[in-house]
């Protein structure tokens, strides 16, 4: 079975994606995504990504992605930017670019663009959490304890604050993304404000494993550390694939790079 594919990254975030037009019917997604997102034996990316374009009323696509893992989260940031580019590219969308995804309607609003590569500005909406997760004690095993913020940014978001990063934080993030707590497990972001315009940050997504970029990751942590007043407009978040802009007024906003950089086929067993 040969399957046409397309790659892009958002801030070194590499998705691969597919037209749903060139799906056979009977193609097992999950099974599918772990086989060509694997960095061996694969194209290799965080995930991969269906697009369907129009269809609904008022966005001029619709996504579905799946983590590495085959697991299906609700969205990605830096993923829908980069299937925004691909809309904008075979024309089905123009500067204001409209996506539905697991996680409600997203809207990006394209700024700059140099061939194929792509800046937006995404209005990732407004983070939902509970005032007492906010700054809270997460305790793992062996006696270690994480301070963190729980919230949600379309997907499911655990910011640990930290002076500086361990050198175990992928060990650490593998644990909170499966700990009790998050019974469907959670993204872990490792935050360490670094003055009041700017934090760092170091990315465990679900489903995935260590990431140099996250989009929604990004957002939560900037979102986490301005409800601890950390942080005030605008916001940059250091990550270890570039920096990327926030803002906080009534919605969040990202604004980030796409890049659209290899088309090819994938055969699949």
């Amino acid at each position: 079975m040969q399957i046409k594919f397309t790659k892009a990254h958002g801030a070194k975030n590499d998705f691969l994606f597919s037209w749903a037009s060139d799906l056979p019917a009977n193609l097992d997604l999950p099974r599918f995504a772990t086989a060509i997102c694997d960095r061996h034996t694969g194209v290799g990316a965080d995930g991969w990504m269906v697009i369907t374009p129009g269809g609904i009323p008022g966005v001029d696509g619709s996504i579905r992605l799946f983590n590495s893992d085959g697991s299906e989260p609700e969205m990605s940031g830096n993923g829908t930017r980069c299937a925004a580019a691909l809309l904008l590219e075979r024309g089905y969308a123009h500067n204001i670019v409209r996506i539905q995804t697991g996680a409600g309607p997203k809207s990006m609003t394209l700024k700059e663009r140099r061939g194929r590569h792509y800046l937006f500005e995404m209005n990732m909406g407004k983070p939902a959490y509970e005032q007492g997760d906010v700054q809270r004690t997460l305790e793992l095993p062996g006696g270690v304890t994480c301070d963190c913020t729980i919230l949600n940014v379309g997907n499911p978001q655990c910011a640990v604050f930290v002076d500086e990063f361990p050198a175990d934080w992928v060990d650490i993030g593998a644990q909170i993304e499966r700990h009790s707590l998050f019974p469907n497990r959670t993204n872990v972001s490792f935050v360490r404000p670094a003055g009041p315009h700017i934090i760092e940050v170091r990315f465990f997504e679900r489903g995935v494993g260590e990431t140099m970029s996250s989009g929604t990751g990004s957002t939560g942590a900037m979102a986490a550390a301005f409800l601890r007043g950390l942080v005030q407009n605008p916001v940059t978040v250091e990550t270890p694939a570039g920096a990327l802009d926030l803002r906080w007024d009534d919605d969040i906003f990202l604004t980030g790079p796409a890049e659209i950089t290899t088309e090819g086929v994938f055969f699949f067993p």
